[in-house]
């Protein structure tokens, strides 16, 4: 998982999350699941998914630089390839279930990263057929 949410202010806000815990319907824990980045939003909006939001990457852009990182690393969205950037390759959606469910075609991937903090990715290829 790993979406972003408009009520986090304060890092410290996610590391204070008690742990194992329930999922609400809204709010920062639910956010944190089910919120998506959208490449046609700027700003906040209603998620399809019926919880949560969809993102721009100008909110990408303003988490990183208030918390003083480099890249979102987040993954339960399916991806095609596997994995695909976002917001100019400051985020990231990992997807690791290759034909996810039997329904999709996709490939799945992990990602690495080494000690200079380069990521790569080894990719997971469909099986075809098993749609």
């Amino acid at each position: 998982h790993g979406g972003l949410s408009p009520e986090i202010t304060d890092f410290d806000q996610i590391r204070r999350l008690v742990r194992p815990t329930d999922v609400p319907d809204t709010g920062l824990i639910c956010d944190l699941l089910w919120a998506d980045p959208d490449k046609d939003l700027t700003g906040w909006a209603e998620n399809d998914r019926g919880v949560s939001w969809i993102f721009g990457d100008d909110v990408v852009n303003s988490f990183l630089n208030d918390h003083e990182m480099d890249l979102v690393c987040r993954a339960h969205q399916v991806v095609e390839d596997g994995y695909e950037f976002f917001a100019d390759k400051k985020l990231v959606t990992i997807f690791s279930a290759p034909n996810y469910c039997g329904e999709f075609d996709n490939a799945g991937a992990m990602m690495s990263i080494d000690v200079n903090l380069l990521c790569s990715f080894k990719v997971l290829k469909p099986v075809k057929g098993k749609k």
